[in-house]
């Protein structure tokens, strides 16, 4: 009697082990599903978070959402400032780096990049009333504000002869130019489009000019290659099946 329940007790601890075993795996499984992904929420039309909305919103959001989706995966999406993305990505408390960020040889010595999904360029906003300012070959002797660590910011400290003023998010660039604290606005055009449009502001105008062309990639760890290449595929997907072109114009007006 004595043998039979030491056999059932046995037998229990060991169903118990087992389900135990089988839950962690199940738990480790759904973690596996969850994309951590990082990105710096003040960069409209690309991300951002509208007074009252609980979900950020924009371009690269619903992006990097479609994304994950094709990987079997759920974005979680952290708000982390600009110059703090690339670190926490190295300390790997995110997997990917969504946050309208060009590639280029010099982030590309710290991560890894998808392949390009959009390309951008550098174009300027000045007040309305501005005569002197018409091109970038202008701004020799004028005041000019950028978003800290940008790739604006890293081409007008280039420029001979410009006084630089980097401000934390493109809306504190456009206060201080109607606050005439500055001269002039220098960044991504789509982001000094959608302030025009979206703030109905007044007393500026941005000027066609471009400075330069970029491609915006998804960063993630160098030695994640298995990482970087389902985000690719995924990338590929959505754009042979339309999606890509259903998400570029919802927020840029035309397909892509």
């Amino acid at each position: 009697m004595k043998l039979k329940k030491l056999a059932l007790v046995l037998t229990g601890a060991l169903v118990s082990l087992a389900l135990v075993g089988c839950g962690g795996g199940d738990q480790a499984k759904q973690e596996a599903k969850v994309l951590r992904v990082g990105s710096a929420i003040d960069f409209a039309p690309f991300e951002f978070q509208d007074e009252g909305q609980k979900d950020y919103q924009g371009f690269d959001m619903d992006l990097i959402r479609a994304i994950a989706k094709e990987m079997g995966s759920e974005a979680e999406i952290q708000n982390i400032g600009f110059d703090g993305l690339i670190p926490a990505l190295q300390a790997k408390n995110i997997d990917v780096i969504i946050s309208g960020m060009t590639i280029n040889d010099e982030r590309k010595q710290k991560v890894g990049f998808s392949d390009p999904y959009y390309q951008s360029g550098l174009t300027m906003i000045v007040r309305s009333d501005e005569e002197a300012i018409k091109s970038f070959k202008d701004l020799k002797g004028h005041k000019v504000a950028v978003q800290i660590g940008t790739t604006s910011a890293n081409m007008v400290k280039e420029m001979e002869g410009v006084t630089v003023t980097e401000l934390n998010t493109p809306a504190d660039c456009f206060m201080e130019l109607k606050a005439r604290g500055v001269d002039a606005v220098v960044n991504d055009r789509p982001v000094n489009d959608y302030y025009i449009k979206q703030s109905q502001a007044v007393g500026v105008k941005s000027l066609e000019d471009k400075l330069s062309a970029e491609d915006y990639g998804i960063a993630m760890a160098k030695d994640n290659a298995d990482l970087q290449k389902k985000v690719n595929e995924a990338l590929k997907k959505l754009h042979e099946n339309g999606e890509y072109d259903k998400i570029y114009q919802k927020w840029f007006g035309t397909g892509k």
